[in-house]
């Protein structure tokens, strides 16, 4: 199909044409890159109008189930939902196991719910490299609330901040100091964060859990959004504590929308979107450039052998690239 022909399907909220849609973007082809250009520019004016919210936890907090249950609650209110769950890539095989679907059975049955597995592949962020641009499509389609699970917690996964409205980071409790380090950039920009699996003879290490956070959390700086952040304890498994996090979510874009720092957000990540791809753009045509990586080569030796700075060398590789390019 053609982009205008898949764009009209996507319109009609067909989701085999949107599957199609997110493929064509996520494809490395050039062709293939001119068509989804053409597709999301068609698909640009239905965007904007769903909340996003990006899902991240340390491996084993539960991610899917939490999704799993959360979803149930947002279709029972009438939404329509889009997963955007990144698996994580082998370094060595570069495969991926892509099993959500199989982890949420209830939602991948439910027409009113589209997910969609990518793999992260080597995305900073651990985000699959056109995340972004599936969002597009998928609020064309009609879907207002766009879930974004993303690859475990770490330092370079903050880049989910950059595309989504609220930040929701699932926490375990009684994990141990361990990971505390890898928390605390985490924390700092969450917009709430979710003891989960409060259930059982956990209650009691999850209440005392939320009461550290919430007590760490007066340690940080103000958010720009004017937000305190909320610290809640859910259990997927018992179904409890859900629905007080979409209402917390809720609560959130009501202050976002009153103060104005949801529309300023929006316009700050366009702007971020575009020197991201630009920088994307020009590392891709730097390294498929056979001259160019020659010359890397070479400069790379005097660098080895102790005969020039990487800082020199850098420079020598950015003017060289500049004659190339006739800049």
């Amino acid at each position: 199909m053609s982009p205008e022909e898949i764009y009209h399907k996507i319109l009609e909220g067909d989701r085999v044409a949107l599957s199609l849609g997110i493929t064509l973007i996520e494809s490395t082809n050039k062709e293939h890159r001119k068509e989804a250009n053409r597709l999301l520019q068609l698909c640009l004016p239905h965007s904007g109008a769903s909340i996003r919210i990006g899902i991240t936890g340390v491996p084993g907090v539960g991610k899917s189930t939490f999704i799993e249950s959360f979803g149930q609650i947002l279709i029972k209110s009438g939404k329509k939902v889009a997963v955007l769950a990144v698996d994580p890539t082998s370094s060595v095989s570069k495969g991926s196991i892509l099993g959500d679907k199989t982890r949420m059975q209830k939602l991948s049955s439910d027409h009113r719910v589209f997910i969609r597995p990518s793999p992260a592949g080597d995305t900073l962020g651990g985000v699959a490299r056109k995340t972004r641009e599936s969002i597009i499509l998928c609020e064309a389609a009609g879907f207002d609330t766009i879930l974004i699970e993303t690859v475990g917690v770490g330092q370079s996964e903050t880049v989910v901040k950059s595309m989504v409205d609220f930040f929701l980071l699932l926490m375990l409790a009684g994990a141990g100091d361990e990971l505390q380090g890898i928390k605390k950039g985490i924390m700092e920009m969450a917009d709430a964060l979710v003891i989960t699996k409060a259930d059982g003879d956990n209650i009691k290490k999850a209440k005392m859990a939320a009461r550290e956070y919430k007590n760490a959390l007066h340690l940080f700086p103000p958010n720009p959004n004017g937000w305190e952040p909320k610290v809640l304890i859910c259990s997927a498994y018992e179904n409890t504590g859900i629905k007080e996090v979409w209402e917390t979510i809720l609560s959130f874009f009501n202050h976002v929308k009153l103060n104005s720092f949801f529309e300023k957000n929006r316009i700050e990540q366009d702007k971020k979107w575009l020197l991201d791809t630009l920088k994307e753009m020009i590392l891709e045509d730097f390294f498929a450039d056979a001259k160019m990586i020659k010359k890397l080569k070479e400069i790379e030796k005097e660098v080895a052998l102790g005969k020039m700075t990487s800082f020199l060398a850098a420079e020598k590789i950015y003017t060289y690239y500049k004659n190339e390019k006739g800049i």
